[in-house]
């Protein structure tokens, strides 16, 4: 639901909640990862979470989500369940995407999650792609495509929002702008660091936000999503955020210093809301409490169900593999010699 109709109160506390469950989902990964009971890539949201929370507030249930390989967060306030995320991270059949794609590749088609892609810049082009089709088909729905900053310095950026600005397509470009591409700062690869004027720069109506501010996070996407819908074609944000952890859990953290991150967490977004809604006597200790209480239980339970999941049937490790053509179609399949 867009968050644009509720009271302050009721907002805040929802963006709290999603922030928190983003942050202890992935303090729990990170130790089942340091146990082995996670393996693979895995890169973590911590620092970020405002963004995730902030703008999928604005959307509605039909709305569309494209991420990127850094998307616990995005699936998470998006509505996909902690159970189907976990059991994915196990690599688990009854994972949101069968265990297959791992923390990489989330993936839930019924509530409009169209995964997260380890290609760089590779969702801005399924994201013109689904916005297309919404014209065609006369859908009212707002596609939102995250990316970080790294993948303005790819081909498709600037082909995807060309075309998004000519045919003024509905879709809200959100440029997670942590700072750095995996290992390279933003002023070592970028001649014009202010995203949102190279945006601009295609007819895209487009301004820079604060991203460790989880209501202005919300305001501006609310603002965007508005727009959109009526039909003043694709909007930017430019996220000014910033990850406390390093690029993955494989990053050995050489390329920044430890004085800067130490400095971005005194901006911790959770840590501001909390301090703004006890400010505002909209937030107690004993309602903080509770709610890390209901957060931890539900981490809880999606870890104990990730842990009973059973793996994927041997025999049915060939399925999806190939297009598979149901027999009731009549079509004859015809076999490769």
């Amino acid at each position: 639901m867009a968050g644009k109709s509720r009271p302050r109160a009721t907002q805040h506390s929802e963006l709290l909640r999603q922030m928190l469950r983003i942050r202890r989902f992935e303090e729990r990964c990170v130790e089942l990862y340091s146990s082995e009971k996670i393996r693979g890539f895995m890169h973590l949201y911590i620092g970020e979470e405002a963004v995730a929370a902030g703008v999928c507030q604005a959307l509605n249930s039909d709305d569309a989500v494209v991420s990127t390989y850094r998307e616990h967060g995005h699936a998470l306030a998006r509505g996909v369940p902690a159970t189907a995320i976990m059991a994915e991270m196990y690599g688990k059949a009854a994972g949101c995407s069968r265990g297959r794609g791992g923390s990489m590749h989330l993936f839930d088609a019924p509530r409009g999650f169209y995964g997260g892609s380890a290609i760089v810049g590779g969702g801005l082009p399924l994201a013109v792609g689904l916005a297309l089709a919404d014209r065609f088909q006369g859908r009212n729905r707002v596609t939102v495509c995250f990316f970080g900053d790294g993948a303005m310095a790819e081909g498709e950026f600037h082909e995807c929002l060309n075309l998004a600005a000519l045919w003024k397509l509905p879709v809200l470009f959100a440029c997670e702008n942590n700072l750095y591409a995996m290992g390279t700062a933003l002023a070592r690869s970028h001649a014009q660091t202010e995203l949102a004027l190279r945006a601009a720069g295609y007819g895209v109506v487009a301004w820079p936000v604060d991203g460790m501010d989880a209501p202005a996070v919300a305001e501006a996407a609310d603002r965007a999503a508005e727009s959109i819908r009526a039909g003043a074609g694709p909007h930017f944000l430019e996220l000014r955020t910033y990850r406390f952890r390093a690029h993955s859990m494989y990053d050995p953290e050489r390329y920044r210093d430890k004085t800067e991150v130490e400095q971005w967490k005194k901006r911790d977004p959770i840590d501001a809301l909390i301090a703004r809604m006890t400010t505002a006597q909209e937030l107690s200790s004993d309602d903080l409490a509770l709610l890390e209480k209901e957060i931890a239980e539900e981490i809880d339970q999606a870890v104990a169900f990730a842990e009973q999941a059973p793996v994927e049937p041997l025999e049915d490790l060939g399925k999806f593999v190939y297009s598979e053509i149901p027999p009731s179609s009549g079509t004859e399949r015809t076999e490769v010699p």
